[in-house]
């Protein structure tokens, strides 16, 4: 890894992160009904994030777009808790402490926001998302918050801001 950088999505990156977010799904053997796979506006993550209290970050190496994720408020809650979403990353980032730097950025921004906990969504097997998770403070949930529309997730976690 040469260059990384963490910026703000644009517009350019659309398609470039909706396809690592598919891809990713689909190397770890996710449905795609279920999941972020299916989400209608996967394809138009930037103008998603182009509101108030949210904000998606890509992850760049030498120009190429390798993960990304952001934080947005939840979905059909009432509570003042925003959801980390679409944290995915290719495999050549795996590894290198860039989920760790992302989450806390996106957790810092939440904070910022005024959120009063974050949220997240993920699958039993996906056991190195859910350490890092935990590492960071997320506890498990005995059940879903919001609705999201993820129903192939059925682990839920909560951290406190």
């Amino acid at each position: 890894m040469e260059s990384i950088i963490i910026r703000e999505i644009q517009k350019k990156d659309n398609v470039e992160i909706a396809a690592i977010v598919r891809n990713v799904l689909m190397e770890m053997g996710a449905p795609k009904i279920g999941t972020a796979y299916a989400d209608p506006y996967l394809d138009s993550l930037f103008e998603v994030y182009a509101v108030p209290k949210a904000i998606y970050f890509v992850v760049e190496n030498n120009g190429k777009i390798i993960g990304g994720a952001g934080v947005k408020q939840l979905d059909n809650s009432d509570e003042n808790i925003c959801e980390l979403q679409k944290m995915y990353f290719l495999p050549e980032a795996r590894g290198l402490g860039l989920g760790i730097k992302l989450m806390n950025l996106c957790l810092e921004k939440a904070t910022e926001f005024g959120f009063d906990g974050c949220y997240i969504e993920t699958m039993t097997y996906m056991e190195a998302a859910q350490k890092l998770y935990r590492k960071s403070g997320f506890e498990y949930l005995e059940q879903q918050i919001g609705n999201t529309g993820h129903n192939s997730c059925e682990v839920w976690m909560l951290k406190k801001l």
